[in-house]
């Protein structure tokens, strides 16, 4: 019989960092873009990126990529449950 090794997803090298907004950055967020979370990019709950940060539906994820040419990129993407 063959043993799984169990992945970290959120320790590997490759996966960029992922933060759960606060309710006042998020609608900062919003109003900035003049946006509803409806018009943000998806990211489902279940995602392993973010299962450590305790998602509900409606949080806002920003996630932040190293980018050679602009040092940082982030993005933004709204929690739904399916």
């Amino acid at each position: 019989m063959i043993k799984k090794k169990s992945i970290v997803v959120k320790a590997h090298v490759l996966l960029p960092k992922h933060a759960k907004l606060p309710e006042s950055e998020k609608k900062a967020l919003l109003e900035k873009y003049h946006i509803t979370l409806k018009e943000l990019p998806k990211i489902l709950i279940t995602d392993p990126a973010i299962e450590s940060l305790n998602p509900k539906a409606g949080d806002v994820i920003k996630i932040m990529r190293k980018s050679q040419t602009a040092g940082e990129s982030v993005f933004y993407r709204g929690v739904i449950s399916e």
